[in-house]
This record gives C-alpha cells, structure tokens and sequence, in this order.
C-alpha cells in the first residue's frame, strides 16, 4: 500500500507525520498548481464544484508518482463531498489505474464505516504505537496551525517587506524532508523561533478581516488565489474561520471544549440562520457574527462557483451586512477566475474598510 490523499493547504503535513509514524508508506501530493486543475477538470463533470476537480487532478499526479491508494474523510447531509470518493474512484477505474479509495466518516456520524475503513490500513506497526501516534494528532494539527497563524500576525506587521513569507516558504521545503511526528514537531519549534525574530514596525494597528467560507476553499492557497498573503501584504492582518486543526477537534478527536465552543458560535448564527443546510453553511454564518462581535473592520466569503449551501449564505450576508453595519464582501471562485479582477476588488475593499476605520 502507497497512500496518498488530497493537498489542502497545510494539511499534507500532519497527514504526513502521522502516516509516517505508523508505518505506511506515503505520496505527499504535491503542492496545487495549474497542471492540478486543468488534469481535473478534464476528467470531471463540467458543472461539478472547484474542489473537486482540484481533488482529482491531486489523486492523477500522485498516483504517477506511485501512489496506489488514496485515503479521504467523508461526509453527509445535504453536500456534493460526501460523494466524492465514490464518483471519483469510478472515474480513475475509467481512467485505466486500478486504486482504493478509503473513506474516513467521522466517528459520530458512522462508527460503523470508520472501522471498517481502518481495518483495512495495513500499518507496518503494532497498536500501541498507533494509538500513541493518535494522542498525538492533536498537538500536531494545532502546532501547524498555530505556526501559520504566526506566519499571518507577522506578515501585517513585519518591518521587511516578504521576510515573512521567505522564512515560510522555507519552512515548506524543511518540512517534507522531516519524518513522523516528533521531528515535525521540533521543526515547528525550530521556525517559530524564527518568525518570533521578524522585527515588527512600531505601533502597528493593521485592518482585521475574518475569512468565512467553504472549508477547503478557504484553506487552500492555490484555490483562493493566496487571499491570506494578499492581504497580508495590504497590511491587512486576517482570521481564518476554518482550520485543520478545528476540524479535526470538533469531528474526528473526541474534543469537548471544542465542540462546545463550536456550538455556541453556531447559536450566534441564530438571528439569520438556525440549522445545517449542507457544507459550512451554517459556520460561514455563525463565524461571521463572531467577527463582528470582536470588531472586526470587515469579512470576506469565499466559496467555490456552484457550492448551493455557500450561495444561500451569499443572500444572506448582505442583511448581516446592512443590519450590522459591516462591509462584507463574496469572492466566488472556480477554473475560470483570474488574478488581475481578484487583487483589484481585495485592494478596493481594503479601501473601504481603512476609510470608515478613520471616520
């Protein structure tokens, strides 16, 4: 067994460290790039949604690389994700390569399938060295996180100009030569040490802006067109709303203070929406009220071209906006979007909200 598995921002470094740990050979996917989307798009229904095409064209350049199987997490209710594993092995089969794909559902919505999903990992290490590996997960997807977050707080604030994102993209070459969870972990030590250096300009105030979204949309750079370093580089300093590690502790770690945190942010998404409606629908909105209940200067969705639950959403925000006076913004994207009209509208809404901050 060669696993490999879909590239959504940092995520390849925990799933890495983590298979690494317990014995199974990985293909890290490579980072996104345009041979990525143009490989799936050819390959996948026209009117399906950016992720998974994105997805796709991962699984075709890491099984050239000489990956055999493919492991992603499932999902249900109202969503097109919870069937990508199935359409998308069919169309590989199509294809002529002859894989697997594991389906990981979160514990609480099937058990049942989790096991079965599980059993079939042949992991070349015995159980307490997985289990041990698994009380690990958490620390490693918050120590990521947590890495760059710190990458973002800088980048806003940093006297040097891309002294942030030279460090970064160092770190994202050390990283993939570093084995299993311990090493990764002293390597995130290592470069927060570094990032801790970078020389801040003096009584920097930058603009807050949340990101609220579909998830793998907001966490993938390639997909959002690098929305966090743009703005970054506007010196715009912003919140994701959905991270790996989030999602890891409110859905597959038995996290309590997590899920509780998760419930209250969705109670405050009441006023304006008060159930699941598929995706991260339900979280774009509670996400955003949160933004603005800590003062935020503006948010901004972004959601891929088609994605039903973050259209709804999308005709319920400009109420959001006028009801609770904040510039809010939609970024749709897809294989089309181009970077010249995405800077413009960042660089002109990073306009609005300087002005009525100094109003």
């Amino acid at each position: 067994m060669i696993l490999t598995f879909p590239h959504m921002g940092n995520m390849y470094i925990a799933a890495k460290a983590f298979l690494d740990d317990i014995g199974i050979k990985t293909v890290v996917p490579p980072p996104v790039t345009k041979r990525t989307l143009e490989l799936g798009t050819k390959y996948s229904p026209e009117l399906i949604c950016l992720p998974f095409k994105i997805n796709l064209g991962n699984y075709i350049e890491s099984i050239e690389m000489g990956a055999n199987t493919i492991l992603i997490t499932g999902s249900c209710g109202p969503c097109r994700f919870g069937l990508y594993g199935m359409v998308q092995e069919e169309i590989l089969r199509d294809m002529g390569y002859d894989v697997d794909v594991l389906i990981f559902d979160p514990p609480r919505e099937s058990p049942a399938k989790l096991f079965e999903s599980l059993s079939k990992l042949r992991t070349g290490k015995g159980t307490r060295v997985v289990l041990r590996s698994i009380s690990k997960i958490g620390a490693l997807v918050k120590g990521c996180d947590n890495l760059y977050e710190l990458a973002i707080y800088k980048r806003a604030r940093e006297q040097i100009k891309g002294e942030t994102d030279s460090i970064l993209n160092e770190f994202e070459k050390d990283v993939r030569t570093v084995f299993g969870i311990d090493e990764t972990l002293h390597l995130f030590k290592k470069y927060k040490s570094k990032f801790e250096q970078i020389a801040e300009v003096e009584g920097c105030a930058p603009l807050n802006v949340g990101l609220v979204g579909e998830i793998y949309t907001l966490i993938e750079p390639y997909v959002n067109l690098n929305i966090e370093k743009r703005l970054g580089q506007l010196g715009v300093h912003v919140d994701r709303s959905m991270t790996v590690s989030g999602w890891v502790n409110t859905h597959l770690l038995p996290n309590l203070l997590a899920r509780s945190k998760e419930r209250q942010m969705l109670r405050e998404a009441k006023p304006y929406l008060d159930m699941c409606i598929g995706g991260h629908a339900w979280q774009t909105v509670g996400h955003s009220m949160d933004y603005i209940k800590n003062s935020y200067d503006g948010i901004i969705q972004i959601m891929p071209f088609g994605c039903m639950p973050e259209i709804v959403v999308q005709s319920i925000l400009p109420s959001i906006s006028k009801e609770e006076g904040i510039p809010i913004m939609t970024l749709t994207v897809d294989e089309l979007t181009g970077t010249s009209g995405y800077g413009t509208r960042l660089e002109a809404f990073v306009e609005t909200i300087a002005q009525r901050r100094v109003q």
